[in-house]
């Protein structure tokens, strides 16, 4: 899962990505105004997490742009403004939380769960396909019944295919989604291969009735055999 972090103070911006990367979420960074709206515009995201008050423009103002472009139901307001107004404001942009600072990241973790439930699994912890189930509280895989050791990389990548089952998602795509901003560093795109290979020998070892399709020069597809 990928979330941005909003935030111009450092050392909160740096606890949250701390915080987040350590229950193995993918997570961006952005300090300003300006640098938020690049990311947004460029990027997708699985949960954003948004501070009001930022150099060079306000939150509510990128929250208004996430709401044309419909992406404004996976944000999560954090601000030490304890504002009624700011609160309907936020909400009628269609943000989905909001969380005055201070919080404990407990609570934020779990506002965050929350949100991913309600965005893209309708409130269940688990995607399946075919004879695959992907247990999202216990980040395991079972394959008709038996649990199939993943590591996080296969873990993400895997959840991100059973979001968009039967899509082709492009390497690019699938780069930027579970690699993050790490992978502008690449030289290129090979390490993909990699993992898709090898969870193709895990589908193949334990007769999984889903496979990889792949589309020559653009990506994949996971679909059922």
């Amino acid at each position: 899962m990928k979330i941005l972090v909003i935030e111009d103070e450092k050392e909160l911006r740096e606890i949250l990505r701390t915080s987040l990367v350590k229950e193995a979420y993918t997570v961006e960074t952005a300090c300003d105004y300006a640098s938020a709206l690049e990311k947004i515009s460029i990027y997708e995201y699985d949960c954003i997490l948004l501070d009001i008050m930022l150099p060079g423009g306000n939150g509510l103002q990128i929250l208004d742009q996430l709401k044309e472009a419909d992406k404004s139901e996976n944000v999560i307001i954090i601000s030490a403004k304890d504002s009624l107004d700011d609160k309907l404001k936020g909400l009628e942009l269609g943000a989905d939380d909001y969380l005055t600072k201070p919080f404990h990241i407990a609570e934020l973790n779990a506002r965050i769960k929350a949100v991913l439930r309600r965005k893209q699994r309708d409130g269940k912890n688990t995607l399946e396909m075919g004879n695959i189930v992907l247990d999202l509280s216990e980040r395991c895989l079972l394959i008709g019944g038996a649990q199939i050791p993943l590591n996080r990389k296969e873990f993400d990548i895997l959840n991100y295919f059973l979001l968009n089952k039967n899509r082709l998602v492009s390497k690019n795509a699938l780069a930027e989604h579970v690699w993050g901003d790490n992978t502008d560093q690449a030289d290129n795109l090979d390490f993909i291969y990699s993992q898709i290979k090898n969870l193709r020998k895990k589908f193949l070892a334990n007769q999984a009735t889903v496979d990889f399709e792949a589309v020559y020069g653009i990506g994949y597809k996971l679909i059922e055999k």
